[in-house]
């Protein structure tokens, strides 16, 4: 049984313009202990399908779907009093932009606590001392008097080492990491890739890693589905993918890689209109 599945999901939103569908009728899987990476250009839908699968979309988005199920149990039909036990505790997330993420009206030592008290029923005292561990196991420097300072007073490696010690927190079944290295520097990029790695096979939970860099991808996932406008256009394991890529969105997103690119000119991909018709054309 998978850890999650999701099968035709599909995701929209009213516009001034219309009904725009930002997901197209998608199936994704993860099992425990496996990194499924969901790669795409910017706008592709990788997000908003995880969101749609955690609750987090706002009421204007409408959200069908034939299978939505967390560990067995639907997602579809449990009460948000249900949903609520299960997000932030079995399913987590790392957000993009940490500094975004975080509240900066509170230091980053009320805010993974907060997590704490509402999840695991934890006294302030014991918040602490947990608080403290995840931090030093995240690798933040003097973490007992880091606890006391806001976002605006730590770097951007600092506050996403503390979105993932947020995320962490509770010994997640499934973590959502949403661009995690983005906008880091290369050297701390590795370091926080290094780090969900390690936890990642230390705590044997499932990982889908939402990206646009495929050197990530090569570097933490067994599996990859591959989107684009919504749809989902491919789905292979890593080396299935990067060796012999059967769709053409695929073929021309790898070869758009500056590592991979031959000649006096780097590649573009080209725009895909027909969507539908390319969706079938690299199913495996």
């Amino acid at each position: 049984m998978a850890l999650l599945e999701i099968r035709n999901l599909t995701v929209s939103f009213e516009t001034s313009t219309g009904l725009f569908h930002a997901v197209k009728g998608i199936d994704l899987s993860v099992q425990e202990r496996e990194v499924l990476a969901v790669v795409g250009e910017s706008g592709s839908g990788k997000s908003v399908a995880m969101l749609a699968s955690m609750g987090l979309l706002p009421k204007t988005a409408k959200i069908t779907a034939d299978v939505m199920t967390f560990n067995g149990r639907d997602l579809l039909t449990m009460p948000d009093t249900e949903r609520r036990k299960i997000i932030g505790r079995d399913i987590s997330m790392i957000f993009q932009e940490p500094i975004a993420s975080l509240n900066p009206c509170f230091t980053v030592g009320y805010q993974i606590e907060e997590v704490l008290r509402s999840h695991l029923g934890l006294n302030r005292a014991d918040c602490r001392k947990r608080a403290v561990e995840l931090f030093g196991a995240v690798g933040i420097p003097d973490p007992e008097k880091r606890l006391d300072s806001y976002p605006h007073q730590m770097s951007g490696g600092q506050c996403q080492r503390v979105m993932i010690a947020i995320a962490i927190a509770c010994k997640p079944k499934l973590l959502i990491a949403d661009e995690p290295t983005t906008a880091l520097d290369v050297t701390i990029q590795k370091q926080i890739l290094d780090l969900l790695m390690s936890l990642q096979e230390e705590t044997g939970m499932g990982m889908i890693m939402i990206t646009h860099d495929m050197g990530v991808v090569a570097e933490t996932a067994d599996r990859v589905a591959v989107m684009y406008k919504g749809r989902k256009m491919e789905e292979a394991d890593v080396v299935t993918l990067f060796d012999n890529p059967s769709h053409s969105y695929t073929k021309a997103l790898l070869s758009a890689l500056p590592e991979l690119a031959t000649g006096d000119r780097l590649p573009t991909v080209s725009d895909f209109v027909d969507t539908a018709s390319l969706q079938t054309e690299g199913a495996r």
